[in-house]
C-alpha cells in the first residue's frame, strides 16, 4: 500500500507542475516604490 501511494504521489506532483508551467498569470510584473519614483523622475527630466 505504501509503495502504492508513494508512486501515486509522485505521478501527482508531476502533474501539478506541469499544470502550473501551462497556466501562467497575466499579472504584470512587479515594480517597486522606488523603482517606479526613478522612472517618474527620468520621465519629467526627458519631457522639461
Amino acid at each position: 500500500m505504501n509503495r502504492k501511494k508513494k508512486i501515486n504521489n509522485i505521478l501527482k506532483k508531476k502533474l501539478k507542475k506541469s499544470n502550473a508551467k501551462l497556466h501562467t498569470s497575466n499579472k504584470p510584473k512587479y515594480i517597486s516604490k522606488a523603482e517606479r519614483a526613478k522612472l517618474a523622475e527620468e520621465e519629467n527630466a526627458e519631457t522639461s
